[in-house]
């Protein structure tokens, strides 16, 4: 097995140009920004074969989550596929990285979950793609929890919104991916993710710290899928943060692969100033420096999540939720929506399952 600082040396050098031609360090760097500020010439990612609600958590603060929902979602949406993102931190960098207003009194996320609004309510466009829709959040949102204790069925308010603004959409404007981004803990913000995802992306930070706790997150899963959710499942591991001149990184990152196999993904996030300068801009780092290794390794993240989609197929409906008294009927499980054909993105229609 090769160790992740060949893969990620090769996963950058994947796009690279005969030497001949690209012989200096910024003339590759300006090639690869020219390959992500031209994503719309260049052949789409393929679209999922179902809608792809994947919930992005890890009770472990720092470790990537907010930074690979953005990036993956803006490299998703360059690349072809309609995005929608779910800001569910109280703290609202993921709408503050995509240029979404948040501030007090701005329709958000806490409006559906503890409010009457709809998410066509609260859905806000964003200066990174036309393909990428956001729904923020405000902190509002930190006494959700609270307000949600008398609730009915309160673990269930994030699925039965989502399943009910898909099904309001046209088949041609329903998003390919929904990115649901998670505070750093497991509390009932985290739950209604869990419960509402089909599967679960979990950012690994290659440090020793990072693996703490994500036991106590893999049987919160488990539990979920047992009584909540029973389609729930970890479907994607991304190793952020690697720094490639120190063994601990690989270390690390050679015990996660070992554990999770082919749930990791091949690309790495490596270490990268310009990831973490971009939101103080209120951008991706691919929008704010196209060409840094930061950029180039969450495209190619991307990508590859977005190949391991195409061989999806519609999930078996599951008994829904506990209706709320007096509420209006459930609109169809999400799992049983199909994708309709667009203008960008491989044109396959996803098949019922038989």
């Amino acid at each position: 097995m090769t160790d992740p600082g060949e893969r990620l040396r090769s996963s950058l050098a994947a796009d690279q140009q005969p030497a001949a031609e690209f012989d200096s360090p910024i003339a590759m760097e300006a090639m690869r920004a020219t390959r992500v500020l031209h994503a719309g010439e260049q052949d789409p990612f393929p679209a999922p074969g179902r809608i792809r609600v994947i919930t992005i958590a890890n009770q472990k603060g720092g470790v990537g989550k907010t930074t690979s929902t953005v990036n993956l979602g803006v490299a998703l949406s360059l690349f072809g596929l309609r995005v929608l993102v779910i800001d569910l931190d109280p703290q609202g960098n993921t709408s503050t990285a995509l240029g979404v207003d948040h501030s007090v009194g701005t329709p958000s996320i806490y409006d559906t979950l503890v409010g009457e609004s709809s998410l066509a309510e609260v859905t806000h466009p964003t200066t990174a793609s036309p393909n990428l829709v956001c729904i923020p959040a405000t902190i509002d949102l930190a006494g959700a929890e609270i307000e949600l204790v008398s609730v009915v069925a309160r673990e269930h308010r994030l699925r039965r919104a989502i399943e009910s603004h898909l099904h309001a959409l046209p088949a041609e404007e329903r998003p390919h991916y929904v990115l649901i981004d998670c505070p750093p803990s497991l509390g009932l913000l985290t739950l209604n993710a869990l419960v509402a995802g089909d599967e679960v992306l979990i950012p690994i930070q290659c440090e020793y710290y990072a693996l703490e706790g994500l036991g106590q997150l893999l049987s919160n899963i488990e539990l979920v899928r047992a009584h909540l959710n029973p389609t729930i499942a970890v479907s994607t591991i991304l190793l952020t943060m690697y720094d490639g001149r120190t063994k601990l990184a690989d270390q690390v990152a050679d015990e996660v692969r070992n554990h999770f196999g082919e749930l990791v993904l091949g690309s790495v996030i490596p270490r990268n100033v310009r990831v973490s300068e971009a939101p103080g801009y209120g951008q991706s780092v691919l929008t704010y420096d196209p060409g840094s290794r930061g950029s180039t390794s969450y495209v190619e993240a991307a990508r590859e999540l977005a190949q391991r989609g195409v061989s999806l197929q519609p999930l078996v409906p599951v008994a829904p939720a506990p209706a709320v008294a007096a509420a209006p009927p459930a609109a169809p499980p999400l799992n049983a929506l199909v994708l309709g054909h667009s203008g960008t993105g491989t044109r396959t229609r996803s098949q019922e399952s038989s």
